[in-house]
C-alpha cells in the first residue's frame, strides 16, 4: 500500500508498487533483448524484421510505464484533495474526517479517519465538507 498524503505531513507521496512492477518487466525486456543481440549466430542473424517487432514492443511497454506513471500521479493528486473533509460509509455505521489517504496496488483507495478508523472509498460511500 502507498501513502498518497496526510494531513499532518507538508508532502505527498506518490510511489506506487504498480509502476516498479511494470519497471521490472521493462528491465526484463531489456536485458532478454540485449542477451539476444549478444548471443546470436554471425553467420545467421536474425532477421531484421524480428528487431523491428522487438523494438516495437519495447516502445509499448515503455508507454505503459510511463502512463502508468501519470495516472498514479493523478490519483495521489485526486486522493489528496479528500483530506480533512468528512467520509461517511453506506450503511452509516463509519463517520469521520478523514486525515490520511492509502492506495493499494489493485486500485483500492483507503481512508484513515481521525479517530483511527478506516473506510474503503468506493460505491456507497459519501464525501462531504466538513
Amino acid at each position: 500500500m502507498n501513502s498518497v498524503a496526510s494531513a499532518t505531513g507538508t508532502s505527498a507521496s506518490a510511489s506506487t508498487s504498480a509502476a516498479t512492477s511494470a519497471t521490472v518487466d521493462y528491465n526484463q525486456f531489456l536485458q532478454l533483448l540485449i542477451a539476444e543481440i549478444k548471443n546470436q549466430d554471425p553467420t545467421s542473424p536474425t532477421d531484421p524484421t524480428q528487431y523491428m517487432s522487438q523494438l516495437a514492443s519495447f516502445s509499448s511497454v515503455e508507454q505503459q510505464v510511463k502512463t502508468n506513471s501519470t495516472l498514479d500521479a493523478l490519483l495521489a493528486t485526486q486522493a489528496g484533495t479528500l483530506i480533512g473533509k468528512t467520509a461517511t460509509s453506506a450503511d452509516g455505521t463509519i463517520n469521520g474526517v478523514i486525515t490520511s489517504v492509502t492506495t493499494s496496488a489493485g486500485g483500492d483507495v483507503t481512508a484513515t479517519l481521525k479517530d483511527g478508523s478506516t473506510i474503503t472509498l468506493g460505491s456507497g460511500v459519501t464525501i462531504s465538507a466538513t
